[in-house]
């Protein structure tokens, strides 16, 4: 085990807070400061320990991790990034836990832009990254989260469509096992464009809860496509779709399985016999309460699809 770093007892006057000995426990690690709006920002050697002399990129501090060592970066409220192309923000150390800090729009800044490809990935496994806010710069974005590490934790962290359409927000990738998503907002565009919000390709026990989801999905706020996906359970979300295919859950390999439901909340764009199709899944379980309503002024209705017997 790293010894532990006492730059994490610094009082950090911009967040208004002092890293206790709770932080050092939960990162035996090395600690890392990353501010773009300080004056003494650089991603130079012999920075980066100290939140008054910090990186300038979340890039670089990853490339001064040590993999499953239990290093945390923390990103400082305000800071800002401009992703331009493919792995720009690439976290492939094994075993890093990216923080940000802030809240609402003082939280840590990525905007995708330039290239349609530009992403932040999470690349290696068990990978942490928590209260981001992802700003969508350009049209026909293809994917700006993209998870390919197994054990990764996408936690509170929120994507906003500012220019055009995201094709898809966050795409995870065959072989991203046990991944957690808890909290993640998608605040889509209400015009046509996207597909997706989130689309899992043969992701296995992958759990997707406490979200809250909008935007205009050609194929479903969530998309299982590809490669099916086993035992999977998505729970405790609000689905909006404003886009006429009605579709808040698909599996569009037919043959993921797993839990979605309970406490699932879905409005749909249009008032249609679109109830049972809102989740479309034959293999997946449903566990009530599934909520759906499909026009405004109305009481939603719990899901119409066939109920388990004991016959």
């Amino acid at each position: 085990m790293a010894a532990v770093n006492k730059t994490a007892l610094f009082v950090n006057k911009q967040a208004g807070g002092v890293f206790n000995i709770q932080d050092i426990v939960a990162h035996p690690g090395n600690v890392w400061f990353v501010d773009s709006g300080h004056t003494n920002a650089s991603d130079s050697a012999s920075y980066g320990r100290n939140p008054e002399k910090p990186f300038a990129t979340l890039d670089y501090a990853v490339g001064n991790c040590t993999a499953s060592n239990g290093d945390v970066i923390y990103v400082m409220p305000g800071h800002a990034e401009a992703i331009a192309a493919d792995s720009d923000v690439d976290i492939d150390v094994a075993g890093v836990k990216v923080i940000g800090l802030g809240w609402g729009a003082t939280r840590p800044t990525f905007t995708f832009g330039t290239a349609t490809t530009a992403d932040f990935k999470l690349a290696a496994a068990s990978v942490h990254v928590e209260n981001i806010l992802f700003l969508g710069g350009i049209d026909a974005l293809s994917g700006p989260v993209e998870i390919t590490g197994a054990d990764c934790v996408l936690k509170n962290c929120e994507y906003r469509d500012v220019t055009g359409q995201a094709t898809d927000v966050v795409m995870v990738v065959d072989g991203a096992d046990r991944l957690l998503i808890d909290g993640l907002r998608v605040i889509g565009a209400a015009a046509a464009g996207g597909n997706s919000a989130i689309a899992i390709d043969g992701s296995d026990d992958t759990v997707v809860r406490n979200c809250y989801v909008y935007g205009n999905f050609a194929v479903g706020a969530i998309d299982f496509r590809t490669h099916a996906s086993a035992r999977v359970n998505v729970h405790d979300c609000t689905f909006w779709t404003e886009n006429a295919a009605d579709i808040a859950i698909i599996d569009t390999v037919t043959g993921s399985t797993g839990f979605i439901g309970p406490r699932l909340q879905i409005m749909l764009q249009d008032n249609g016999d679109n109830i049972t199709e809102a989740c479309t899944g034959a293999t997946f379980q449903y566990i009530d309460p599934i909520y759906i309503c499909n026009l405004a002024g109305e009481k939603a209705m719990l899901t119409d699809i066939t109920a388990s017997t004991s016959a």
